[in-house]
């Protein structure tokens, strides 16, 4: 059997799985079992399949037929242009939270600070980005772990601290909070992929999906000094009680920045 030829069945079997994207899926797989890129798959096409790649490959089809998302799988996800590795420990990283890196570069200096920084995505790419000193916090030991990889790997001087949101650090010590908490309401439908893998204490925010935003939104002011930002992450459904919850507390400047699709999904807001 040949690259090409183990690619199309690769793609049936997921189609017939009803896996979303299967071929994408199936030229990732491969790349992985091969141990190479895509583009060296579509320039070797005709190249027989080894049989260690057959035994890798068929054992990473099972796995994303039985809903593991493919990033768990080949333990990477790309994030503003850079790999990131992620397990089952963390979130995987996803394109809208790019979104949040564009919001908070203009107000990234000084000291910041990322609270439940999961995989470190979002610590590590503005530490690399500005250059600014980047904090971290997260309550997952086995997701610092994680985070702390992946900067090192990455060369991002960011200082990673577990704790509760932010309360291990002093008071009025940064110049900018920025965090994708968990936002999605307890009950909600989920994707199998998301439901069955990735951790709950990173997705759900209970049963309106607000209960971290009303603990951050305060605990936030204690931490930024005066003038200092916030800039966090949210569903596009709960954007309009995090606005009030901001106003309430005194949060000034306060922005909602849409999405590619329209949606609401950045809070920038000043204390």
């Amino acid at each position: 059997m040949d690259l090409r030829t183990a690619l199309l069945q690769g793609q049936e079997l997921l189609e017939d799985a009803k896996i979303a994207a299967p071929r994408l899926n199936a030229e990732v797989l491969l790349a992985f079992a091969v141990g190479r890129d895509r583009t060296w798959l579509f320039a070797h096409s005709n190249e027989e399949l080894r049989e260690v790649w057959w035994i890798h490959y068929g054992r990473y089809l099972h796995q994303r037929m039985q809903g593991t998302p493919t990033q768990y799988i080949t333990g990477r996800q790309e994030f503003y242009g850079r790999e990131f590795r992620v397990t089952p420990d963390v979130l995987i990283p996803r394109p809208e939270t790019e979104h949040l890196i564009e919001a908070a570069l203009p107000h990234a200096h000084g000291r910041v600070l990322d609270i439940g920084t999961g995989s470190g995505a979002i610590a590590v790419t503005l530490a690399l980005e500005t250059g600014t000193r980047v904090f971290a916090t997260d309550i997952s030991f086995p997701a610092l772990g994680v985070a702390r990889e992946n900067a090192r790997r990455l060369d991002a001087a960011v200082e990673f601290t577990q704790c509760d949101l932010g309360g291990a650090l002093g008071e009025g010590a940064f110049d900018l909070v920025v965090s994708n908490p968990p936002y999605v309401a307890n009950g909600e439908s989920l994707a199998r992929e998301v439901r069955d893998h990735e951790p709950e204490i990173a997705l759900f925010g209970g049963a309106d999906g607000l209960d971290v935003y009303r603990r951050l939104i305060p605990e936030a002011a204690r931490l930024v000094k005066p003038g200092g930002w916030l800039i966090m992450e949210l569903a596009s459904n709960t954007a309009h009680a995090v606005e009030e919850m901001l106003r309430e507390a005194d949060w000034r400047e306060i922005q909602i920045v849409a999405d590619l699709a329209g949606l609401p999904r950045v809070a920038v807001s000043r204390r």
